[in-house]
């Protein structure tokens, strides 16, 4: 049993069995603590229930983040990306013509522009001398 604090930078370089072992081990080792709690133990217990919660929520951090960047990897290159990949933005932002979609210009925006095109004004300057 360890009731040491557990530092991230350890748990980085572990494969994912060695997390999942390491978690159960922690969270065997908390319910132990809780029913000593409960049986009425030492005040000391708190502060490790404490550092095991605290651990047991690094694991758990540790497996999300190297499983999400795995899932990064693999829909690299594909269509689309599942929604909690996806940038978040407001929703407004994601709602947005992409830029391809505002450029598109209809056939009857496009003969509208052809037969009646902006016109072009030439304003003459007079100089005045006071």
């Amino acid at each position: 049993m360890s009731t040491t604090k557990i530092k991230t930078t350890q748990l980085w370089g572990k494969n994912k069995d060695d997390l999942k072992k390491q978690l159960v081990d922690l969270k065997t080792e908390l319910a132990q603590l809780r029913t000593q709690k409960v049986a009425g133990g030492a005040n000391s217990k708190l502060t490790k229930i404490h550092d095991l919660r605290k651990s047991v929520a690094r694991v758990l951090t540790v497996i999300n983040a190297t499983q999400r960047s795995q899932l990064r990897i693999f829909y690299k290159n594909k269509k689309y990306l599942p929604l909690d990949l996806r940038p978040k933005k407001t929703r407004a932002m994601r709602r947005r013509l992409t830029k391809h979609e505002a450029s598109i210009v209809s056939e009857k925006q496009k003969k509208r522009q052809m037969h009646f095109p902006q016109r072009k004004y030439a304003v003459k300057v007079r100089w005045v001398f006071i």
